[in-house]
């Protein structure tokens, strides 16, 4: 059987041919043929086809339905977040009201600030000049009623991307649901919540590795008792692609953190089959269109493998890698910005051939600022023709069987494989992180694609080749006036002083208390949110018992 490369994409040389190399470094061969595909299980040779499957069966290389969108669209979820509450809660308006007459279902996903993100408050002194900035500012319950003021939330689904302090913003937004009336069994929608990849990558973490786990695995407890359609987790390959790795170094890095967090689950007596239905992915999708369609097809072969062999997963439905998509916001150029349209189209057409679940489409202008609502629109409608002219819906996995393609599915699932031996072999996940494997794995992978671009082996258009237009500005930028801060803090303030002192006292106690004792926190968090008690004093009460982390030594 020839193969999909020649050398291991871990250790590829500067020097490359962008004509027969891929990104993550596999040798593409001219042609490929009948004999290029093991098609066949060996342990079972009777069985034809038995190791590309049929879409909807094990292994579900050709995807977790067996119709897939020929009856269901996938979800055209678009990514918002700036400025107040009452800002993105009119973004909110906007996309739901353009997404009308679409037949995919619309979910909106909350992007939030960096004060927020580090867990804390609009008006602490570290926050200054950065609140509403990159996301929407959220400092209490107060807030989380103005970003969701009428959304039907118990009927569209909502995504958070949060992570550090995630347990506390899903505990306001429980809080804000339970004052409204709502009832979380009808609460749709995923808490990003993917802890471990902040250490490999985004560097927004609080407490020590082992805690963060801990309130992670708290989340999808509480979620398999409470929240029958919520998604607790969505373990994350994309920022780890952000940061540079390679498409196989995200593959297998994000599937081995999933791994992480069942066998911490079941440690906490957790069986398998009652959290894995509604654990959930992210990856991202680059450039490189083949290798992005062959990642998601090997990523389901390999989680169902490994739940079904290594954790012992009874149900069906916890065999089913389901996954959002999103087009790669490092592949954007500030340089001819226009042309960001066409990589995402690209980009996105491979998420949908991948057999992604939903979907996030780049606005052009991102890498400029926060995108304006025409970039935010030509994004949805890039998803919208997909959908809707392209005719890649009528058939389930239309690039199935393309003997290139299921041997280059292969060839990733093999070098994924040996990834994460590697990584079961030094002890696991937090014990990579505290070695800093993550991060020189990543950084090396950086290193080498900026050494090939800079050389010029890598083309990017409009960057190092054919660079003709990028005099003129081309894109409104979005900008957020310094009043929101203000009125933010202001808002902030008002609120800590019609709040009961005693009440806010108790619940941050009870908050301490349960961390303690290693208990699920969850039902002190909703508490203290009821309370009115802030996040930055939230997430401080858990500091408290758990210590905040700055890097290991390796670092």
């Amino acid at each position: 059987m020839s193969t999909a490369h020649t050398h291991s994409p871990s250790h590829a040389p500067r020097t490359i041919d962008p004509e027969t190399v891929t990104l993550s470094g596999y040798e593409v061969a001219e042609r490929y043929g009948p004999d290029t595909v093991l098609t066949h299980d060996p342990a079972d040779p009777a069985r034809a086809h038995a190791r590309i499957g049929e879409p909807g069966q094990y292994p579900f290389t050709r995807g977790v339905h067996k119709t897939m969108y020929r009856s269901r669209l996938w979800t055209m979820r678009q990514f918002a977040g700036f400025g107040s509450a009452d800002d993105t809660n009119q973004r909110f308006k906007y996309l739901l009201n353009n997404a009308k007459g679409t037949k995919a279902n619309t979910g909106l996903s909350t992007a939030f600030d960096l004060p927020t993100l580090m867990g804390r408050d609009s008006d602490d002194p570290l926050s200054a000049g950065e609140v509403g900035r990159c996301g929407v500012a959220v400092s209490s319950i107060e807030d989380m009623h103005r970003l969701y003021a009428d959304i039907p939330v118990g009927e569209v689904t909502v995504s958070q991307t949060i992570n550090a302090p995630a347990a506390v913003i899903w505990g306001m937004y429980l809080a804000h649901a339970k004052e409204r009336g709502i009832g979380w069994d009808t609460l749709g929608g995923t808490l990003q919540n993917d802890i471990l990849k902040e250490f490999h990558a985004q560097n927004e973490f609080i407490y020590p590795p082992e805690p963060h786990v801990k309130l992670v695995v708290d989340t999808i407890e509480f979620a398999s008792q409470h929240l029958p359609k919520w998604n607790s987790v969505s373990i994350s390959g994309y920022h780890i692609r952000e940061a540079g790795s390679s498409a196989t170094q995200e593959l297998a890095f994000t599937l081995r953190d999933g791994m992480e967090y069942v066998e911490e689950c079941i440690k906490r007596g957790l069986p398998v089959d009652t959290f894995a239905p509604r654990l959930s992915f992210f990856f991202n999708s680059h450039n490189e269109f083949f290798e992005e369609i062959c990642k998601l097809r090997a990523a389901r072969r390999i989680w169902a493998k490994a739940m079904k062999d290594r954790y012992g997963a009874k149900s069906e439905r916890s065999l089913l890698m389901r996954t959002h998509v999103q087009t790669a916001g490092c592949s954007l150029t500030e340089q001819q910005p226009l042309n960001n349209i066409v990589r995402v189209a690209l980009q996105a057409l491979a998420g949908v051939l991948g057999g992604c679940q939903s979907l996030h489409t780049d606005s052009m202008d991102e890498t400029l600022g926060l995108p304006t609502e025409q970039a935010v629109r030509v994004a949805l409608r890039t998803q919208q023709i997909i959908a809707h002219e392209s005719g890649v819906h009528r058939t389930v996995d239309p690039l199935g069987g393309s003997w290139f393609v299921e041997a280059l599915t292969d060839q990733m699932q093999k070098d994924a494989d040996a990834i994460i031996k590697e990584i079961d072999d030094m002890g696991g996940v937090v014990s990579g992180i505290h070695k800093g494997y993550f991060r020189r794995s990543i950084a090396e992978a950086s290193y080498r694609f900026g050494q090939e671009m800079e050389a010029g082996d890598r083309i990017v258009v409009g960057v190092n080749a054919y660079p003709e237009g990028n005099e003129e500005k081309q894109v409104e930028i979005l900008e957020i006036p310094h009043t929101v801060e203000a009125e933010q803090c202001a808002r902030l303030a008002k609120m800590r002083s019609q709040r009961s002192s005693s009440d806010v006292h108790r619940a941050l106690h009870a908050i301490r208390e349960a961390a303690r004792k290693g208990e699920n926190v969850m039902p002190a968090l909703v508490d203290a949110s009821l309370a009115r008690c802030t996040l930055g004093e939230q997430v401080q009460a858990m500091a408290d018992v758990y210590g905040r982390y700055s890097g290991g030594p390796e670092w």
